[in-house]
């Protein structure tokens, strides 16, 4: 078995060199691609030239000795320049938010996210409108998202944004502006099993969700009827599940790239966690989400997620966008496929050329946000009744 007790002398799990990972980070920096768009390169550079080896906490500790020299920019510059400090704020979590990646599960990763917590947080009170930390009590815990409503005499639709496997919802919320320039609110938390969620993976866990829709029907700055819930890669799911569960309550939900059945058997997942599309430590990101010791107990838990096997596809639903990359190596297009022919509300977008998401050159996230995913929302937020 490849799997292997992660600590944090164990190296990355990746069928890459150490020669082959670094040029592999430089050309995704390059590139503008996850999980390192946005980091500058003058700044990835420095950290591949200082790092020796594979071992995840001399990993982590590069990238974060990165970030600790943007953060120290941006608290100096805070006084007398709100907008610079701003910016360093952004890239100190951006590096802090990658030495972390793909999950918090060595001493240095565990040190180090709060650290991007904290600067994301700089960073979002520096912004205009400012970001709002919301926490919203769920079973003795509490759930902990960001929110930020444009400025405007109305009450604004709402869009629920959900993080993925390795995404946390920092990620989410980068995207804030794009949604306030068209007039929508933006709310993003992290998906149970990850970062600050407070409900574990569970097949039952979109009750957290259900929590959220509730404390949204109070608010007077959002329309509590014209919400859309967006899940991007992992979190796709609990969009697809939501579209079920609470068809009432929503106008509508994308999956973006996400699993829905295929995905969960053993014949697809098996190899497609050695996937070269994801950068190192699939494996080992996958099993803490599932709380499984090894890849035969991730696989037998998998099977119980399948919402083809549990019946929800065959009950009514709010309408669906469903987008994904037809060479998606992660997520199998054919969960796509289950969902469109299935939802007699659904639409399809899929990038014949596209890997996960429906990434590729000629259609980069950004455009795929402009031109598939943020058209779409803003119908169903917009369409009467």
């Amino acid at each position: 078995m490849w799997y292997v007790p992660i600590t944090s002398d164990n190296p990355l799990l990746t069928t890459r060199t150490l020669a082959e990972l670094k040029r592999e980070v430089e050309r995704r920096v390059l590139g503008n691609l996850p999980p390192l768009a946005g980091i500058e390169l003058e700044d990835a550079r420095a950290v591949l030239d200082a790092v020796t080896s594979l071992e995840r906490d001399a990993w982590a500790q590069a990238w974060s000795a990165a970030a600790d020299r943007h953060l120290e920019q941006a608290i100096e510059l805070e006084p007398r320049d709100a907008q610079r400090a701003r910016r360093e704020y952004w890239q100190a979590w951006k590096l802090f938010n990658f030495a972390r990646w793909p999950v918090e599960n060595t001493p240095s990763k565990k040190y180090t996210y709060p650290r991007a917590l904290a600067a994301f947080r700089n960073h979002g009170r520096l912004l205009e409108p400012p970001l709002e930390m919301v926490r919203i009590p769920f079973e003795n815990e509490v759930i902990v998202g960001y929110l930020r409503v444009p400025r405007a005499p109305r009450t604004a639709p709402l869009v629920i944004g959900i993080s993925g496997l390795d995404s946390r919802k920092e990620d989410v919320m980068t995207q804030g502006d794009g949604y306030l320039a068209r007039g929508a609110a933006l709310f993003a938390l992290d998906m149970p099993g990850t970062g600050e969620a407070p409900a574990g993976l569970d097949a039952k866990a979109d009750r957290m969700f259900s929590c959220v829709l509730d404390y949204f029907q109070d608010r007077g700055d959002v329309d509590p009827g014209r919400i859309v819930v967006q899940g991007r890669s992992w979190s796709g799911y609990w969009a697809a599940k939501l579209a079920v569960s609470e068809r009432v309550r929503i106008r509508g939900a994308v999956v973006h790239g996400g699993p829905i059945h295929h995905y969960f058997q053993p014949d697809w997942l098996r190899p497609s966690l050695e996937s070269l599309e994801y950068l190192y430590d699939y494996l080992p990101a996958t099993a803490q989400l599932f709380r499984a010791a090894g890849l035969d107990e991730l696989l037998a838990r998998a099977r119980a997620f399948s919402l083809l096997e549990t019946g929800a596809l065959e009950q009514p639903s709010a309408p669906m966008l469903v987008v994904n990359g037809a060479r998606d190596s992660q997520i199998p297009i054919a969960d796509l496929y289950l969902l469109r022919d299935r939802g007699v509300s659904n639409q399809a977008w899929i990038n014949p050329d596209g890997g996960h998401m429906g990434r590729s050159p000629e259609w980069p996230a950004k455009r795929i946000f402009d031109e598939v995913l943020m058209p779409w929302m803003l119908k169903r937020l917009n369409a009467s009744g």
